[in-house]
């Protein structure tokens, strides 16, 4: 059984999505082994309801530090599953090739800094693209510049806005992360 860390910073819907598809086999041979969010959050009531370990991290000088020691030592996986602090080049060294996320646009479009939520959904309407989605993708220390995993895109109509482009990016992304997952974990 393969162990998943997941880091949250929301509601926590991908973070139930990960939930449902461990349970209905859809990521198989795995757990989720800890949650841990870097603010309060709806998601840490998803794990609790769901009797998952779990954990807050309030952000600050010793945010890094401090997630370090939460990560449990047997965890095959982090997945960042709206997370949005941003993690240090020494961390995401440390956890190379073992450690996602999914970012709501088709990188590397619409990535790196200030680029997440209705964000990247404005800049995609803005620049009149025709197509957006999801990717997930390995972190490095480069934000959004990891090697795709997987990714899922449909056409963008011109009666979009960055909150209709919201809602098809996150049916996308329930679509692909399940997929993503077990693809890493079970290569």
């Amino acid at each position: 059984m393969k162990n998943i860390t997941i880091l949250i910073s929301g509601s926590g819907t991908n973070l139930q999505r990960i939930i449902d598809c461990i349970d209905n086999g859809k990521i198989r041979n795995a757990k989720i082994n800890q949650v841990i969010a870097d603010r309060e959050c709806f998601g840490l009531e998803r794990a609790e309801k769901h009797n998952i370990p779990n954990q807050l991290i309030k952000r600050g000088k010793d945010f890094s530090e401090n997630l370090e020691k939460a990560i449990p030592e047997n965890t095959d996986l982090i997945v960042l599953a709206g997370f949005l602090s941003i993690l240090k080049p020494e961390f995401c060294e440390k956890w190379s090739g073992k450690i996602i996320n999914i970012h709501p646009a088709l990188l590397p479009k619409f990535g790196g800094k200030g680029m997440w939520g209705h964000h990247v959904h404005n800049a995609v309407i803005e620049a009149g693209e025709k197509e957006s989605g999801a990717t997930v993708h390995f972190v490095t220390s480069g934000i959004d510049e990891g090697k795709v995993i997987l990714q899922g895109k449909f056409d963008i109509d011109e009666h979009d806005t960055a909150e209709t482009l919201a809602q098809k990016v996150h049916q996308i992304e329930y679509d692909i992360f399940p997929i993503a997952i077990d693809l890493v974990l079970n290569k």
